[in-house]
């Protein structure tokens, strides 16, 4: 029953900035790990970054100084703050949740960095 929802998604110029979002439904607990994933056009799908539970990161060098992750384990969401975006970060941006017994994906969200 659990869902992941994205948001946050849409066009921006070189240089610009995003923020996505991701609303987890269907638990009370919070997840033991929350990540961004992403699948550019006609490539594989690669992690953008992580947090744990306790508020732990990993990024991707690709993104690292670039990209923010964070959590709320309250409300069980998680945010990719996008900053300084690249045309190469065009892709479809998606959430990852895990917890004891599974690993669940949402939906995606398009983002396009292009003048």
């Amino acid at each position: 029953q659990v869902q992941l929802v994205e948001s946050g998604g849409g066009l921006v110029q070189p240089g610009g900035s995003l923020r996505l979002s991701c609303a987890a439904s269907g638990t009370i607990f919070p997840f033991y790990a929350m990540g961004w994933y992403r699948q550019a056009p006609g490539k594989q799908r690669e992690l953008v970054a992580t947090i744990s539970r306790g508020g732990s990161t990993n990024y991707a060098d690709s993104v690292k100084g670039r990209f923010t992750i964070s959590r709320d384990n309250a409300k069980n969401t998680v945010n990719l703050q996008m900053n300084s975006l690249k045309p190469e970060d065009t892709a479809v941006y998606y959430c990852n949740a895990n917890d004891i017994t599974r690993s669940y994906w949402g939906q995606g969200t398009e983002v396009t960095v292009s003048s």
